[in-house]
Formats: structure tokens, C-alpha cells, sequence
């Protein structure tokens, strides 16, 4: 099942290849797959063998389903997804300006869930949530969010007991690693970095092809690394990297106020250049933890997302020259990759979580 969540549809020989079975042991599974409503067989119809075509096996999105939520600081979107990754249903809703009450939050995403699962004829298997902030593993408390102004919330508790559901909690930039490791740029490779960026600076880390959480759930807040003690960042510290590299640096930098527009700044930095000199000591500050990130956890491909993605075409050719005088690149060299999923990769992470737990279960 998780093959085909993740793969999409496969024949029973490639499925046979990837999962080391023999072909009368896939046969059964599938059989009992397809007899349960979880699988279906279809003809292949790619038109390439001769003769006979083979059969495709395909998750029935369907069968089943997940609420995944990505509750970021300027919107929070609510989406149903079947197996397979499919979206079956989506709702977007207008947070209320600045910091907001999480009992707030939870009373609009418990209506949109009810919303949505009106629609199908069985509940959610489970919900998963992205958030800004520190999630503690252990019980799903979002110990710190800056950006909204929470401290210490229960959230994984508060939203169990509004929807009835189990609940996963996560930190959007992990989830965002995770998504782009399964679904987007990083399928690929095992060991990832993904940096992205929005009002803040969030990291995740894909280590062979496992999630770095840390001991508490709480390690690779990379924007969080003390880089420059000029300025005081939200979180209370002083020096941290998204005081000189998040979305009010960026403004800063390419001479656009506090005030402007996400809109505006996605604008200009779209018509920025390479070697642009507006983002000069921008780019060395972006140059400089960069390197600390690579030099820390080696990885082969390092993804942007974010107000990043939009940010890279302009410094990326900076940023190689710099990473050129790193130890760790110069053994085995890394790729630098715009993110693949955009502004839903904490959603489709939030998904793929929830649906982690789901599939032990099948």
C-alpha cells in the first residue's frame, strides 16, 4: 500500500521488483487489496509490451482519507486526501490578523473538517497539521510559536477533541522536507536539506531517508542558528539568521518598506538578476549560513522553498561559489533545487504524516 501511496500506480512485476516478493505472493495481496476496496487493477494502457497488456495496480483514493492543515501565519488551508495523495476537497480560510486565540483556530478548522467530511460516506483516518512554530513530539504541544504568539498550546489535544479524529502535529518546515522528499524535488535522494521562507526562516532535514526531529521534536530550527547579534529576532534572541535573511531582510535589501505586499515582494524578486548588486550583502548573509547548514548535515541536495524559490535564480551562482570553499563540499559536491511543491508543501507533508500512521494500521 505504501508503494502504490507513494509511487502511483505500478504493475504487479514492478511491484514484485521493488518489494522483493515473488509474483504469487503480490498476486495474493493485491487480490486481498483490490477485495477490501483499497486497490484497483486497471489494464496498462502506456502501450508498451506486446501482446497481452499487463495489469496496473492503483490506490482507490477514496477508500481512504486524511484532513491535512497547513495553519501558516497569513492563511489556513483545509484539504481532504485520499490515497495516493490525491486531493478529493480544499477550503481556504482568512486567519484573523496579527496573533489569534488557538481556540480560534480550532473552532474554524473543526467547522471546515465538518464541512468537508460531509461529503464522503466514512470519516478521516486521521489529521495532520502544519504549524510555524516548535512542536513537541512526544504529545503534539506547540511549545513556541513566535509568529502567532502561542505558547505552550495543546494543540494535538484541542483539535483530537474537536474533530474526533487522531491528530498529528508538525512543524511546517519538517512536513515541508517531507513532502519534497516523497512527492517534489528530493524524491531522489536520501539526505536533504529544505530551507524555506515566509515571514520567518524554517529548515528540515531528511538523513537517510529518516526525518531529524531531535530529542524533543525540536532540532533544525535553522533560522534560528545565532549568525549576527545587530538585531533581535521575534523568538527573543539576538543574531539569528531570519533577522538577515527572512521575508523583512529581503524587503530591506531589494528597497521595499515593512508594509509591502507578500505580492509586491514575490514581484521583485522575480525581476531581480543574477549578480543583481541590490542583493549583494543580502546574499552573503544567505552565502554564510548556508555553508554552517551544509558543513552540519551534508547533504546531497538542498531545497528552497518558499520566498527562497522565488529568491534563487538571482543568488543561486553566489551561492555555489561559496559552498565551493566548504570541506564537506569539495568530498562529494551538493545540488542546490528550487522546491517542487511551492506553497503546499506543508500540506502535502501534513498529509503524508497522518497517512504515515494510517498505513502501519491497513
Amino acid at each position: 500500500m505504501r508503494s502504490i501511496h507513494l509511487g502511483g500506480q505500478r504493475t504487479r512485476k514492478d511491484l514484485a521488483d521493488r518489494l522483493e516478493l515473488n509474483r504469487s505472493t503480490i498476486k495474493a495481496v493485491v487480490d486481498e487489496l483490490v477485495g477490501d476496496g483499497l486497490a484497483i487493477e486497471n489494464p496498462d494502457s502506456s502501450g508498451g509490451n506486446a501482446g497481452r497488456p499487463s495489469l496496473v495496480v492503483a490506490p482507490v483514493p477514496s477508500s481512504v482519507w486524511v484532513v491535512a492543515v497547513d495553519a501558516a501565519i497569513d492563511w489556513l488551508t483545509v484539504a481532504a486526501v485520499g490515497l495516493g495523495g490525491s486531493v478529493l476537497a480544499e477550503v481556504r480560510l482568512e486567519p484573523p490578523a496579527g496573533e489569534f486565540d488557538p481556540q480560534v483556530l480550532v473552532r474554524l478548522l473543526g467547522d471546515a473538517v465538518t464541512s468537508i467530511g460531509a461529503r464522503f460516506d466514512r470519516p478521516p483516518s486521521a489529521v495532520g497539521v502544519a504549524v510555524p512554530g516548535l512542536v513537541r513530539s512526544s504529545d503534539n504541544l506547540v511549545r513556541s510559536a513566535p509568529n502567532l504568539g502561542w505558547v505552550d498550546v495543546p494543540l494535538g489535544d484541542m483539535l483530537a477533541a474537536e474533530t474526533g479524529s487522531d491528530v498529528f502535529v508538525g512543524n511546517e518546515s519538517n512536513l515541508g522536507a517531507l513532502a519534497e522528499h516523497v512527492r517534489g524535488a528530493a524524491r531522489d535522494v536520501d539526505d536533504v536539506v529544505y530551507l524555506m521562507a515566509d515571514v520567518g526562516v524554517g529548515g528540515g532535514v531528511i538523513s537517510s531517508g529518516v526525518t531529524v526531529v531531535g530529542a524533543g521534536g525540536y532540532a533544525v530550527e535553522l533560522g534560528h542558528m545565532g549568525i549576527n547579534g545587530r538585531r533581535r529576532c521575534r523568538c527573543g534572541s539576538l543574531g539569528c539568521w531570519e533577522t538577515e535573511v527572512g521575508r523583512f531582510a529581503m524587503q530591506r535589501a531589494v528597497g521595499l518598506p515593512e508594509h509591502a505586499t507578500i505580492d509586491e515582494l514575490c514581484d521583485r524578486l522575480q525581476s531581480c538578476t543574477p549578480g543583481d548588486p541590490v542583493l549583494d550583502s543580502y546574499a552573503e548573509w544567505l552565502a554564510l549560513g548556508l555553508r554552517n547548514v551544509v558543513a552540519m548535515f551534508d547533504p546531497r541536495v538542498v531545497v528552497f522553498g518558499g520566498l527562497f524559490a522565488d529568491l534563487l535564480p538571482a543568488v543561486q551562482d553566489r551561492l555555489v561559489a561559496s559552498l565551493a570553499e566548504s570541506l564537506v563540499v569539495r568530498q562529494f559536491g551538493v545540488q542546490l533545487r528550487p522546491a517542487a511543491l511551492g506553497s503546499r508543501a506543508s500540506l502535502v507533508g501534513a498529509a503524508e504524516v497522518a497517512f504515515a500512521t494510517v498505513l502501519d494500521r491497513v
